[in-house]
């Protein structure tokens, strides 16, 4: 039995773990030079004599069972393919920012680089917001606090009220609450429903919202760097053919995907903690292997997805962030489409066709979720089949056979 783990963080090394004590041969793609992730960054000390860890490694493409592979330049040895009887994707997610005024400017990066940043003890600026939605905010600041920043405030766009709503997804995950501790040091700096709405140079302006995210009022705060993350949207790309909802991936209780063959683990099938995540790793590597998943992990599973639903309903995104904006306001940063370039469309592929957003490098990643919500149009709705940006030179030289 082959089985192949395409990601790193708490989720793969889980199902490659997994896997592979089950008796697989198992195989972990990761595009990062150490094993870990986001969440273990520089932490993880990942090591399994049964595990082969292919290192900076991107997977392209998934025909077939065969899984194509771009790996280190100066690898010219580095596998280009691999043919498997299970695949695993466990590739994690990215943030999601919000645009406003400036925040295509210097001093605006997304709270998760801040924080990558941050675990490499890379002193990113003196005087620091952070500003989203969800509870990563707080190891974010907490990050940059112990860097030695000072933080000028933590603002949370969504009301804590929310929560009283989610009192089974509480009791089911108390250990969450106390997870607070560790970041008390920072909670006297946030501020909910509040947010960054405009950046120029060291102003910033942060304005108080109403339940739809509407600004009410604001003021005037000075900072060099601003760190923004409202949620986080699944890397699904290798898939693009499987089932979802609301872009992450189904699964059924065995972490399979609708693709025979293909589990998922992790942040692509939605957003629930790094222990959630190594949970749902578990589950998948020894579905994956041919095994029946242990109780403890599907246990461990149900649990966790009462959290992460109760996390995505407190804090979902808002339509009044669009008030943030106005014409001139950059929505697609590659292509340099402003508001007022977005046309009426019907479709995602015509949006893009005629106002260019969504058609730079990041393809998409970063603004396609946005032009969306101010367009009307749906998301996502033409999927690509090649992963990530392949130079046309390299893919030239794939053999015919290959191809």
């Amino acid at each position: 039995m082959r089985v192949v783990v395409v990601g790193a963080g708490p989720a793969g090394m889980a199902a490659a773990r997994t896997a592979a004590d089950a008796g697989a041969e198992v195989t972990m793609v990761d595009s990062e030079p150490e094993a870990g992730g986001q969440y273990l960054r520089g932490r993880a000390k990942f090591s399994h004599a049964k595990v082969t860890h292919l290192k900076n490694t991107e997977a392209w493409l998934v025909e077939g069972q065969t899984l194509h592979l771009r790996g280190p330049a100066n690898e010219t040895e580095a596998p280009r393919l691999l043919t498997f009887d299970a695949l695993v994707i466990a590739t994690g997610a990215y943030d999601r920012p919000l645009p406003f005024p400036g925040w295509d400017g210097p001093g605006v990066i997304t709270a998760g680089a801040a924080q990558a940043l941050a675990k490499q003890d890379v002193t990113l600026a003196e005087r620091v917001i952070v500003s989203g939605s969800g509870p990563f905010l707080l190891p974010v600041a907490t990050a940059l606090q112990d860097l030695g920043a000072t933080l000028v405030g933590v603002y949370e766009a969504s009301s804590p009220t929310r929560w009283l709503r989610e009192a089974r997804a509480i009791a089911a995950n108390r250990h969450k609450i106390g997870e607070l501790a560790s970041y008390r040091k920072v909670l006297p700096h946030l501020e909910t429903r509040t947010a960054v709405i405009g950046k120029h140079g060291s102003k910033v302006t942060v304005a108080k919202l109403d339940s739809q995210w509407r600004p009410t009022s604001h003021r005037t705060e000075h900072a060099d760097l601003v760190c923004i993350g409202y949620g986080f949207l699944p890397r699904t790309d290798l898939v693009p053919d499987a089932a979802r909802t609301d872009d992450f991936l189904d699964v059924d209780d065995r972490q399979q995907t609708s693709i025979e063959h293909i589990y998922a683990a992790g942040e692509v099938t939605g957003i629930g903690g790094a222990d959630l995540s190594e949970a749902e790793g578990v589950v998948a590597g020894a579905a994956a292997a041919g095994q029946q998943p242990p109780k403890h992990a599907l246990e461990a599973v149900k649990q966790g997805r009462l959290f992460a639903q109760a996390l995505s309903r407190a804090h979902a995104v808002q339509p009044g962030w669009q008030e943030w904006l106005n014409d001139d306001t950059t929505v697609c940063r590659c292509e340099q489409v402003r508001k007022q370039d977005l046309v009426q469309a019907g479709t995602m592929r015509e949006l893009k066709l005629t106002s260019r957003v969504a058609m730079g490098r990041c393809q998409g990643r970063i603004c396609a979720r946005n032009a969306a919500d101010l367009t009307g149009v749906p998301f996502d709705t033409q999927r690509r089949v090649i992963a990530i940006p392949i130079p046309l030179g390299e893919l030239a030289t794939i053999p015919e056979e290959e191809s």
